[in-house]
C-alpha cells in the first residue's frame, strides 16, 4: 500500500501495479480499492499501464475529513495524477465515472478518460430516484442507520429489487462489505444531484472535456444506463460510445471483457 496527502490533508491510499503510462482507475459506489473485480481489472491492465487503483476518501485505508465536498474527491484525484507524474489516463465506473468526468471538466490534466455506465438520467421516461434522494441518504448515514442506507441507496438510487437487498443480507462476508463503507453513500449521492432528473446534457456544459474519451456501456444493461451512456457520447466533443454484450456493471463487473477494450482505446494514437 501507497499513500499520498490531498490538498486538505487527507491521506489517500492506492495500490500500484504494472509498468507503463499511469491509469488511474476509479470506483463507484459501494467499491474500494481491494474489491475483487477491481483488483482484477488493475492485474490485468497492469500488462500495459501502471495502474493506481485507489481508495476513494472514506473507504478502506483512506482518510474522511469532514465536512465532504465534491471539490475535495477531485482535488484527490488531482494529488493521484501528480503522484503518478503530472498526467494520467482515468477510467471511472459508475458513480466514478462523474467524477472522473466533473474533474476532466475541472481542467486535470487527464490524457484520455474512460467512463463506464455513469449513472445520469437522462430521459423523462426512465425510472428516477426521489426527489429528496441525496438530502434522505445523508439523514439515514447522519443517524448510524448504515443498513437502511444501502437498502434505500440500492432500492431508489441503483433501482435493484428489494429481494436482492435481502439475498445480500445472507451472503458470506457480503453485508459487512457494504456496511463498512455505507456511509459514503451521501458522497455518491452528492456527485450525482442535478444529473438524475430525465433533463436532457447540455454540450455546451460538458464543452471543455476535449481529450478522447471512450464511454463503455453493455448491451444488457438497463435502459436508464444505456440512454446516459449514448446522450454523454453525443454530449462530449471527442467522445465514442462503445456498446457490447458483457460491459455492464450492475449484475458483475467482467473485467476480461472490459480490459482488452480499455488497452486498445488507450493505447490507440488519437
Amino acid at each position: 500500500m501507497y499513500s499520498v496527502n490531498s490538498k486538505d490533508g487527507t491521506k489517500i491510499a492506492y495500490d500500484k501495479v504494472g509498468r507503463g503510462p499511469a491509469l488511474i482507475l476509479v470506483a463507484g459506489a459501494f467499491s474500494y480499492r481491494k474489491f475483487p473485480q477491481q483488483v482484477e481489472l488493475a492485474n490485468l491492465l497492469s500488462e500495459y499501464f501502471t495502474v493506481y487503483n485507489y481508495d476513494r476518501r472514506g473507504r478502506g485505508d483512506s482518510g474522511d475529513t469532514q465536512p465532504y465536498d465534491v471539490g475535495r474527491e477531485i482535488e484527490d484525484l488531482q494529488a493521484l495524477i501528480e503522484e503518478a507524474g503530472g498526467s494520467a489516463y482515468v477510467w471511472g465506473l459508475s458513480s466514478g465515472a462523474v467524477l472522473a468526468l466533473l474533474a476532466a471538466k475541472k481542467g486535470l490534466n487527464i490524457t484520455k478518460l474512460a467512463l463506464h455506465e455513469p449513472p445520469f438520467v437522462v430521459k423523462t421516461e426512465d425510472r428516477k430516484p426521489p426527489k429528496d434522494f441525496t438530502r434522505h441518504t445523508a439523514e439515514l448515514i447522519s443517524k448510524d442507520n448504515r443498513a437502511e442506507a444501502i437498502k434505500y441507496f440500492m432500492t431508489k438510487g441503483m433501482g435493484a429489487p428489494s429481494f436482492v437487498v435481502s439475498m445480500m443480507r445472507i451472503m458470506p462476508g457480503v453485508w459487512s462489505k457494504l456496511m463498512a463503507v455505507a456511509h459514503t453513500l451521501p458522497y455518491d449521492a452528492a456527485l450525482l444531484d442535478g444529473y438524475m432528473e430525465g433533463k436532457e446534457l447540455s454540450a455546451e456544459w460538458w464543452s471543455s472535456v476535449t481529450m478522447p474519451t471512450l464511454v463503455l456501456e453493455g448491451t444488457e444493461s438497463p435502459a436508464s444506463l444505456r440512454h446516459s451512456a449514448q446522450a454523454l457520447a453525443n454530449a462530449l466533443p471527442n467522445a465514442q460510445l462503445l456498446s457490447k454484450k458483457g460491459l455492464g456493471h450492475t449484475k458483475k463487473l467482467d473485467t476480461k471483457k472490459i480490459s482488452p477494450e480499455l488497452t486498445v482505446f488507450f493505447t490507440a494514437n488519437h
